[in-house]
C-alpha cells in the first residue's frame, strides 16, 4: 500500500467513525481533473477492502465544448476499471453572469438529488490542501472571521447529504503524483488558468507569497486547523446555552430569557443567534454578520420592541426573547379557535405564548386538515 493510500484510508476512517457513519454507502463527484480521479481510485481501493458500495457521479455543465470529451473520458476510464459510474446533466439557458456560483449551485443540487434518489447519504470531494489555502485567502478578502477563516470542514452537510473532504490534509502534487504511478491520465480543465476568477488569481500568488514570505500551503492549512479548534469550541459552547436555556416550540420557534443571554460573550451570542434563526426561518445561510449585531445590540436595549431578520420575527414576550417563524399568511384567530386548537393538539401546552407563533401553529393545523 502506497503511503499517500494509508493516509488516506486513515483519514476516511477517522471521518466516518467520528461521525458514526461507518457501513455506508459512498458516492465521489469526480470531474476529468487530476484531483478527483486520484479520489476516485484511492476511493476504489478503500471501498474494495471493506466491501463497501461505492459510485462516481460526473456533473456536465454544458459550458465548455471540451467537457464532451472530458466526461466521455471519465465514464470510459471508470468503465474500464470496474467502477460504477453516472453523468449528470446540467440543462440551462445561456448564462451571462455569475457563471461560477451558478454552476457551482447547480453541481450540488444534481449531486445531492441523484445521492437522495439513490440511496446515498454521503458524497466525497476533492478539495485538498491548496483548495483549503485558496478558500482562506477568498475569506480574508472577503473580511471574514473565525468561521470564515476555518476554511472548508472536513463534513458538512447540503441538501440533506453529508459532504466529506478527506484528502484537505494532502497538497495536489501529491494526487498528481498517485496518478502517474498508476499510468492514468487527467484532463485539465482551461477554465482553471482564467483570471477573471479570483480563486485563480490567489492560485497564482502562492507561489510568490511562499517565495517571498516563507508562508506556503503547509502553514496555512495549520492555521485554518487552529481556527477550527477556535470554532468548535464556539459551536459547542452555543450547543450548551441552547440546550440549557432556549426552548424549542414545535419547530416553529425559539424562546429563551433574556439576561441568561445578555451574560453571554459576544461570540456566543452571534453564533447563538444565527443557529436559531437558520433553524426556525428554515435558510441555507445564516444573516450577515453586520445585521446579527445589529440584533444584539437592539436586544440589550429597553425599548425593544421586535423587529424581523433571516425569515423570522423576534420579538420580546413574558420577560423572554423569542424567535418565530415568519410566515405574512396568517392573519388573525379567534380565542375561541385557538383553545379549541389547542385542547385537541397541544394538550401538554401549560403556559401562554405569543399571538404570532399562535397564528403559525393554527395555521399548520389548518392547511395538514386540508
Amino acid at each position: 500500500m502506497s503511503d499517500l493510500q494509508e493516509r488516506f484510508d486513515k483519514e476516511l476512517t477517522h471521518i466516518l467513525e467520528q461521525n458514526n457513519l461507518q457501513g455506508q454507502k459512498l458516492a465521489a463527484a469526480v470531474s476529468g481533473g487530476a484531483d478527483s480521479l486520484a479520489l476516485a481510485f484511492l476511493l476504489k481501493k478503500y471501498t474494495e477492502k471493506l466491501n463497501l458500495d461505492f459510485v462516481v457521479l460526473t456533473v456536465h455543465h454544458h459550458l465548455r465544448p471540451e467537457a464532451d470529451e472530458e466526461t466521455e473520458y471519465v465514464a470510459d476510464l471508470m468503465k474500464k476499471n470496474n467502477i460504477r459510474h453516472q453523468t449528470l446533466h446540467w440543462e440551462h439557458e445561456d448564462i451571462i453572469t455569475g457563471i461560477e456560483t451558478k454552476a457551482r449551485k447547480a453541481r450540488y443540487d444534481l449531486l445531492s438529488d441523484w445521492c437522495k434518489q439513490n440511496g446515498y447519504n454521503m458524497l466525497l470531494t476533492a478539495h485538498h490542501l491548496r483548495d483549503q489555502a485558496e478558500t482562506f485567502f477568498i475569506r480574508l478578502q472577503r473580511g471574514s472571521g473565525v468561521d470564515g477563516l476555518s476554511s472548508m470542514a472536513k463534513i458538512s452537510e447540503r441538501n440533506g447529504i453529508k459532504i466529506l473532504r478527506p484528502l484537505l490534509n494532502i497538497a495536489p502534487q501529491e494526487l498528481r503524483d498517485f496518478l502517474i504511478g498508476q499510468n492514468i491520465e487527467w484532463r485539465e480543465d482551461a477554465s482553471n488558468d482564467c483570471d477573471d476568477f479570483l480563486r485563480v488569481r490567489i492560485r497564482k500568488m502562492l507561489p510568490l507569497i511562499e517565495k517571498e514570505l516563507g508562508i506556503n500551503i503547509q502553514k496555512i492549512g495549520a492555521a485554518v486547523e487552529a481556527l477550527s479548534a477556535t470554532k468548535e469550541y464556539f459551536l459547542q459552547s452555543v450547543n450548551r446555552f441552547m440546550k440549557a436555556q432556549c426552548k424549542n416550540w414545535y419547530d416553529e420557534a425559539y424562546s429563551f430569557n433574556l439576561s441568561s443571554f445578555i451574560a453571554l460573550h459576544k461570540e456566543i451570542k452571534y453564533r447563538a443567534l444565527a443557529k436559531m434563526i437558520i433553524e426556525i426561518g428554515e435558510a441555507e445561510y445564516a444573516p450577515e454578520y453586520g445585521e446579527l449585531q445589529r440584533l444584539q445590540n437592539m436586544l440589550s436595549a429597553d425599548d425593544f420592541n421586535g423587529c424581523t431578520l433571516g425569515g423570522c420575527e423576534v420579538i420580546k414576550f413574558r420577560n423572554k426573547i423569542w424567535i418565530i417563524k415568519e410566515d405574512k399568511k396568517n392573519k388573525i384567530i379567534q380565542k375561541k379557535q385557538w383553545e379549541e386548537y389547542a385542547q385537541k393538539y397541544l394538550p401538554e401546552l401549560k403556559t401562554d405564548i405569543p399571538y404570532k407563533l399562535k397564528l403559525n401553529l393554527y395555521g399548520k393545523a389548518v392547511e395538514f386538515e386540508k
